[in-house]
Order: C-alpha cells, then structure tokens, then sequence
C-alpha cells in the first residue's frame, strides 16, 4: 500500500473560492469539500431539523381554582344620590372602577362599630369586640338603603329625566365604570340628593369569613 507525502511544503486549491492555500491548512466540510480553515462553513443544523412533538394540551391532575370570596369595598364619603324619575327613585352609588355586572346583587352597610367590647369568654355578655354595622342614615325619605335583602344593580348613574351616563366603557383601565344605582321602595322628597356619610360600604347579601 501507498503511502501519501505529508505535503509540509505543497499547495491545495480550495473548492469554494479557488485560491490557492498551504496544504496542511486544508480542511473537510461536511459536504466533501476541501476548503482552507479560513473558508470553512459548518453545516447548517435547519438542514436536519430534530423532531419536534406535540405541545401538551391539558395537564394530568388539574384542580379548579376556588371562587373568590366577596368582600367588603368602603366608599367615599357621601356615596349616595337619590333620583326621582317618573314616579320611582333610584339611588345612585359611586363605587370607583366597581367592576361589577349588570344584574348583580349587593347589599350596602354603615359604618362598622364595636357594639361590645367584654373580656371574652364562655358568656355571650363577654364577648370581646363584637361588631356590627351602623344603619345607613334617611336621605329625604328613602330609609331601605341598607336593605338586609340587598338590591339587584343596574351600571352607570341615571339623572332626574331618566338619562344613564358611564354605564358603559370602551377602555377600564383609564375610564373605569365608578357608578351603579337600584330602584328604592320608598319615594325621596327631593330629587338630586346625596348622603350617607362616611365609612359605608358594599358587598354581597352575605358575609362570609376568609
């Protein structure tokens, strides 16, 4: 068998450019071609692309999140505002970026106070700091605001010609809906009214503990 020169003094043209280069220089691409290191390209790995599966659509053990329970949100001071329209009266309430649905239902609460403030104990009479929520004071005649039953809301406030404004919004993030109102069963006295003071708050019709 043959035995090759090492070719320290030899020169080899490249198979891409054609130039000339020293011998011992030359390199082998992955197509066969004889190149200088110079010139030398790896192969492309989009040439043999490796399998790719599925992506997982479900997991194996999923849990539904639980529903979050309703809380409490405080209003500002002087929430209220009742409207006479056609032979009823609404209450307005303004509860900033609410978020809630049309149809929903809430109840409003007075300020909370501490009715009780005993040294605990087995003695209903010593029960340490109960509590318990203040009636909602009379707006011109309209007394069920704090209505145990609670009222189902329609978004955005109505004014005394029947006329609605901010129940809708195209963007909550910068024009949030800060407004709601309920049909009252009393009749106000005056129109355009607002009361309430401070500390109310709305919520759902029953509190439940975290």
């Amino acid at each position: 068998m043959g035995v090759f020169a090492r070719g320290k003094r030899a020169l080899s043209i490249s198979d891409r450019s054609g130039m000339r280069f020293p011998y011992t220089e030359m390199v082998r691409e992955w197509n066969g071609s004889l190149v200088h290191y110079s010139e030398y390209e790896p192969k492309q790995p989009q040439l043999e692309p490796k399998p790719v599966g599925n992506d997982p659509q479900a997991l194996q053990n999923p849990r539904v999140q639980a529903e979050a329970t309703s809380q409490l949100i405080l209003l500002e001071n002087n929430p209220f505002e009742v409207i006479n329209y056609s032979g009823s009266t609404y209450v307005n309430v303004y509860s900033v970026d609410h978020q809630r649905a049309a149809g929903s239902k809430v109840r409003l609460r007075g300020p909370a106070q501490v009715v009780s403030s005993g040294p605990g104990g087995p003695n209903p009479a010593d029960a340490l700091n109960l509590q318990q929520f203040a009636p909602i004071n009379d707006i011109v005649g309209v007394t069920d605001i704090d209505s145990a039953n609670g009222f189902t809301i329609s978004l955005g406030k109505i004014d005394a010609s029947g006329t609605v404004t901010g129940n809708t919004t195209l963007d909550s993030l910068t024009s949030p809906i800060n407004y709601f109102y309920f049909t009252s069963a009393d009749t106000a006295s005056t129109s355009g009214v607002k009361g309430g003071g401070l500390n109310c708050s709305v919520g759902p019709v029953t509190l439940k503990g975290i």
